[in-house]
């Protein structure tokens, strides 16, 4: 593997981390996950953050290796601290379902990778980020309303169908119905059934 890389690497001029990813990325196409695996843990041990978000979708998903949330939450992490945003998205939603609830570091932290994902345009931490604020104890309507807006606009039909019922019933925005029946129409040709029974 290091040999092909090698030749990869002599052929594009790129660095060795990188023709090792993209050898794992072709293998995992191929179906040889255990190649793939081995190609992305070899680029991931140099530091190589995309790298390191392939080796934790693999531990996550079982692909090539064994199944472990914890060594996919550390890859994850890894690959966060070198800002890759779906890596910061993943390690968040780790945090946030497979950790205790008062564990207040842990939760903060979540949220501001929550929050860097969003900014970087993850629609999948919008929508999170969206509802996460919507809900709990003191709820921030606002704040819920700006991450839900940016994943409708990136076509999230579920955060645009959130959007109709905050403007619905008044939440973090002036109630307006006509708005309100905007967004769920939008929602519902997007294929949302929850926002089709809102406009019935």
């Amino acid at each position: 593997l290091e040999e092909a890389a090698f030749q990869l690497q002599q052929i594009f001029r790129i660095d060795i981390s990188i023709a090792l990813n993209i050898l794992g990325i072709e293998s995992m196409r191929a179906g040889h996950y255990r190649i793939a695996y081995t190609c992305f843990k070899l680029a991931a041990d140099r530091g190589y953050s995309k790298a390191q978000f392939n080796v934790g979708l693999c531990y996550e998903h079982g692909r090539g290796t064994e199944k472990s949330l914890e060594k996919a939450a550390f890859y994850y992490y890894c690959a966060a601290s070198s800002c890759h945003p779906m890596a910061q998205y993943r390690y968040a939603r780790y945090l946030l379902c497979h950790r205790p609830e008062n564990e207040w570091d842990g939760h903060q932290k979540a949220v501001t990778f929550l929050e860097q994902a969003a900014m970087a345009g993850i629609t999948e931490a919008q929508a999170y980020l969206g509802a996460f604020y919507m809900r709990g104890l003191q709820p921030k309507e606002k704040r819920g309303l700006k991450y839900l807006l940016l994943a409708a606009k990136n076509g999230d039909a579920q955060s645009r169908y959130h959007v109709g019922v905050c403007y619905e019933k008044g939440l973090g925005v002036q109630q307006n119905l006509a708005e309100a029946m905007r967004h769920y129409r939008q929602s519902a040709a997007a294929g949302n059934r929850n926002a089709r029974e809102r406009l019935q």
